[in-house]
C-alpha cells in the first residue's frame, strides 16, 4: 500500500512539473521570428532612396541659407526647414545649436549625424538647400577652386574667376558659360540659344579676356550661370622621337609640325628624317586621314609646315636602312680586331 501511494506521488509531480512548463514552450517565440529589443520595427530607407540635392555637397552655406533635413530615425528633425540666422547659427531640436555658417553642405551632414549617434545607432542625414541668401553660379571643371559661389550683387566674369582661383594649368584656355532662358540670352554675338534645353551659351577666350581684347565678353553673371572648363586640347606624337605624348596646345588654336617635333625631343637615332605621317581625326567617325608631310624640306626652309589642329597624330617611321647600318656597325666594330688579324 505504501509502495502504491509512493508511486501516486511521483506520478502527480511529473504532471504537475510538466504542466508548469507547458507556458514556457508556448510562450518562446520561433528562433526566426526573435527580434531584437534594440532593433527598429522600421528600418530605414537606404541613403541612395534618399532624393538627390539641388545644390552639390561643396556649397558652402551662410546667413539666411534655409536647408531642408532629411533624417528619417529622428522625427524632431525630419523633413523640417530650418533657416540658418544671421549669426551664422541653427537651432535644432535633439541636436541643439549648430554654426553652420561656413559649412560645406557635405559638413553639415557629418557633423548632424555625429550627434545624432547619441541617439540612434546609424543616423541617415541628407540636407538640401531649399533657398539661398543670394543664388549661386556654378564653376564646374579644371579651376584652383571650383565649386558654388553666391552672386552677390554684380558682379563680372573676372571678378568671379579671381574669387575661385582662375584655371589650373593643365586647364583648356576657352571656357563656356551656360545661361538659364529666364535669365535672357547671353549678350554676345557669337552666343548659341537652345530653345529645347531652354539655355544659351558661349565659349570665351582666356587670352582675350585678360588682354582686354574683347571688353564684352567681360559680361555680368545671373543666377545660377554654370561657367565650365574642361582639358587643355592635345597633339599627339609618336614613333621615333625623343619623348612620346600629348602636347597641349593652350590659347594655341593649332602648333605646326616643326614646333611639335620640337616639343618632342627631335627625332630618335632610327628615325626616318625623310617624310613623316599626320593622322587626323574624321569628325563624326572613328577613322582618320593620312596627312604624308616631307620633314627634310622642312627643315631646309622649302615646303609648308602643316598645322596640327586638337587631337591630330603625328607619327614618325622608323627608317630601316639607318636602323640596319646602326646594328650592323655596333655588331661589327667589336669584331674588326679578330678579322684584321686573320687576315695577316
Amino acid at each position: 500500500m505504501s509502495w502504491t501511494r509512493q508511486q501516486s506521488t511521483v506520478c502527480s509531480l511529473l504532471v504537475l512539473s510538466l504542466a508548469a512548463s507547458l507556458p514556457v514552450f508556448a510562450q518562446q517565440a520561433p528562433p526566426q521570428a526573435t527580434t531584437p529589443a534594440n532593433t527598429p520595427q522600421n528600418a530605414a530607407q537606404p541613403a541612395q532612396q534618399l532624393p538627390t540635392d539641388t545644390i552639390r555637397p561643396n556649397y558652402v552655406l551662410g546667413t539666411n541659407d534655409q536647408v531642408l533635413i532629411r533624417a528619417p530615425e529622428a522625427e524632431e528633425i525630419d523633413n523640417r526647414p530650418f533657416r540658418i540666422d544671421a549669426d551664422g547659427n541653427v537651432n535644432l531640436p535633439l541636436v541643439g545649436k549648430i554654426h553652420a555658417a561656413g559649412m560645406s553642405v557635405q559638413e553639415m551632414e557629418a557633423d548632424l549625424v555625429k550627434r545624432l549617434r547619441e541617439y540612434i545607432r546609424e543616423p541617415q542625414v541628407f540636407v538640401q538647400v531649399v533657398q539661398y541668401r543670394s543664388e549661386p553660379v556654378f564653376f564646374v571643371g579644371l579651376f584652383v577652386r571650383p565649386g558654388f559661389y553666391p552672386l552677390q550683387g554684380n558682379r563680372t566674369l573676372i571678378e568671379m574667376l579671381a574669387l575661385v582661383g582662375g584655371l589650373l594649368p593643365n586647364a583648356d584656355r576657352h571656357i563656356k558659360i551656360t545661361r538659364r532662358q529666364e535669365y535672357g540670352p547671353i549678350p554676345l554675338p557669337d552666343a548659341v540659344v537652345d530653345s529645347q534645353k531652354k539655355v544659351s551659351t558661349v565659349e570665351i577666350s582666356m587670352g582675350n579676356l585678360r588682354q582686354n581684347l574683347s571688353p564684352a565678353e567681360n559680361i555680368l553673371l545671373q543666377p545660377f550661370d554654370e561657367i565650365s572648363v574642361g582639358r587643355s586640347e592635345l597633339v599627339y606624337v609618336n614613333g621615333e622621337v625623343g619623348k612620346i605624348g600629348g602636347i597641349e596646345l593652350g590659347e594655341r588654336d593649332s602648333i605646326s609640325v616643326l614646333q611639335a617635333l620640337t616639343q618632342a625631343g627631335g627625332f630618335s637615332k632610327d628615325a626616318n628624317r625623310g617624310k613623316i605621317r599626320i593622322l587626323r581625326p574624321i569628325l563624326g567617325t572613328n577613322q582618320r586621314a593620312e596627312i604624308d608631310v616631307d620633314v627634310s624640306d622642312l627643315f631646309k626652309g622649302e615646303g609648308i609646315d602643316e598645322p596640327l589642329l586638337p587631337g591630330d597624330l603625328v607619327y614618325v617611321p622608323r627608317s630601316f636602312v639607318r636602323q640596319f647600318w646602326t646594328t650592323f656597325l655596333a655588331d661589327a666594330i667589336p669584331l674588326l680586331p679578330y678579322i684584321l688579324i686573320n687576315l695577316r
